[in-house]
């Protein structure tokens, strides 16, 4: 009986190891996601938000107050409206004259009358000329005769004022023909004001374009007093647009007039623009003590597809890379298990992982912040510039971005070392390549033992465990493993310099 009970004991051991195994290999049973080694073109660029804009707008305003009494027809002979296509000195609009016409009216009657003053005035001016005249030749002989029997003292002295007076009165003549000269000038420039207000009641456009918006109905009354009121805005070309760019101070030494750029508008989904850099404005804006220049980027609009204030996603292009082999960046974040290794490259690859451990313990403790990189505390960390400093906050910059925002040092030319990782049989086998610029989406590498449309590793899909009788989704996405440590956006592991920005 003990050695039936001995018996059985053995074999419900044994199948409860077996059991144990089974479920074991099951848990970690993974299908590795691969991607191809490509050749292409990589773009390194700077990513930016801006707005287009037609490239010369003209403010179309009113210099008179009145109401708005009637628009003008465009090219199609329609009411001008918004997107209304007019020629130069087409009329946009016309203000309500009747008042600018009754003070022209009076400015002319006012005119008139003036230039009647100077008549009265020259022929007052002619009448003491002859009295002066008539003086001069009584005061000629009353001066000869002298007071005497014959002329007396008070006849002499009446002739003498009677002359004085009549050159006076000349005078008097002359300077009210130059008053009323004045007033005539006077006159005629409140001719020339009223006749001007007079014609600012009829709005005409001072370009060929397009008109961008409308900002007034029939009917509506503009007052016109400190500021000119905008009625039109018209856009004078719309085949040459502007993208004004908000670029950050840390990227902008890196912008320069010609630069190459593209852009995308969410108005048409995956088309790419073209255009290039014209200018960097130097008036810098601050908004919460972050320091942003305007770029201005011209495009050609031949097609009329962008339209005004669309909201562009710029890159700007700073170095290029033709004809290159690239993989995706998660090849090299991926790291496998020591067991999915295979067998001749298992040694050393714990021999690394043992390393990087002791270079991480050295790093100064974990981060303490979010940071956009592999995560891997095990198989990276320890690999940046040999100083194992932790990571205090967010990593992702713009100069990460544009060098590809790895904690690990580079070589000559720029280039770094990375290992990616291939499918052999049902374990992986590492690849040692040299890793250089990148897009955020593609790395370029280089290595003798990488060619074209290689399969590397991405990462690995692990099937769900169930530790009871639980629900199950079917729509939930599968698990994905990156590999050890948890490598997930903003995932820990940024100390030692192993995090990678990317």
């Amino acid at each position: 009986m003990k050695r039936v009970l001995t018996f059985l004991l053995v074999i419900a051991l044994v199948g409860a190891c077996a059991a144990w195994y089974l479920s074991r290999n099951s848990a970690q049973a993974a299908t590795l996601r691969t991607a191809q080694v490509r050749r292409g073109d990589l773009v390194t660029s700077i990513s930016a938000t801006g707005t287009v804009e037609p490239e010369e707008l003209i403010d179309i305003g009113a210099q008179v107050a009145g109401r708005i009494v009637q628009f003008g027809k465009d090219t199609n002979g329609k009411s001008i409206d918004y997107g209304s296509q007019v020629d130069e000195g087409m009329l946009l609009a016309k203000i309500d004259p009747t008042i600018y016409e009754a003070d022209a009216a009076a400015a002319k009657a006012q005119l008139e009358s003036a230039k009647a003053g100077v008549k009265r005035a020259e022929a007052d001016l002619q009448q003491s000329k002859a009295k002066l005249y008539q003086a001069e030749r009584d005061w000629r002989r009353a001066e000869a005769l002298g007071p005497s029997d014959a002329l007396s003292q008070a006849a002499y002295d009446a002739a003498k004022s009677a002359f004085e007076v009549a050159q006076a009165n000349v005078s008097v003549g002359e300077a009210a023909i130059t008053q009323a000269k004045a007033e005539v000038d006077q006159a005629d420039g409140n001719v020339m004001r009223a006749n001007r207000n007079l014609i600012y009641t009829t709005i005409n456009s001072p370009v060929k374009g397009v008109v961008i918006d409308r900002r007034v109905n029939v009917g509506q009354t503009v007052v016109a007093s400190l500021n000119a009121p905008s009625l039109f805005l018209i856009a004078t070309d719309m085949r040459r647009m502007q993208v004004w760019v908000a670029v950050n101070e840390a990227d902008v030494g890196s912008i320069y007039p010609g630069q190459p750029v593209t852009f995308i508008v969410d108005a048409f989904p995956g088309e790419t623009f073209r255009g290039q850099v014209n200018k960097v404005r130097l008036n810098a804006a601050m908004t919460q003590n972050v320091v942003t220049y305007t770029v201005e980027v011209t495009t050609d609009n031949s097609s009329g597809k962008l339209l005004p204030y669309l909201t562009a996603n710029v890159k700007f292009e700073t170095d290029r890379h033709d004809d290159v082999l690239m993989v995706p960046n998660p090849a090299l974040r991926w790291s496998p298990r020591v067991e999915q290794v295979v067998p001749e490259a298992r040694a050393a690859y714990e021999a690394e992982q043992q390393g990087t451990g002791a270079g991480a313990a050295s790093g100064g403790g974990p981060s303490s912040g979010p940071t956009t990189g592999s995560g891997n505390m095990a198989g990276r960390m320890g690999r940046g510039d040999g100083v194992g400093r932790p990571t205090s906050g967010p990593t992702t910059g713009p100069a990460m971005r544009r060098a590809g925002g790895r904690g690990r040092g580079r070589g000559a030319g720029g280039y770094r070392p990375e290992t990616v990782w291939v499918k052999d049989g049902t374990l992986v086998r590492p690849v040692k390549v040299t890793a250089g610029a990148t897009d955020d989406i593609d790395t370029e590498v280089r290595g003798p033992d990488l060619t074209e449309g290689m399969e590397v590793v991405v990462g690995e899909v692990l099937p769900e465990v169930s530790t009871g009788p639980t629900s199950t989704n079917p729509f939930a996405p599968p698990q994905m493993r990156r590999g050890p440590g948890g490598r997930g956006p903003g995932g820990g592991g940024g100390g030692g310099g192993g995090g990678r920005g990317r």
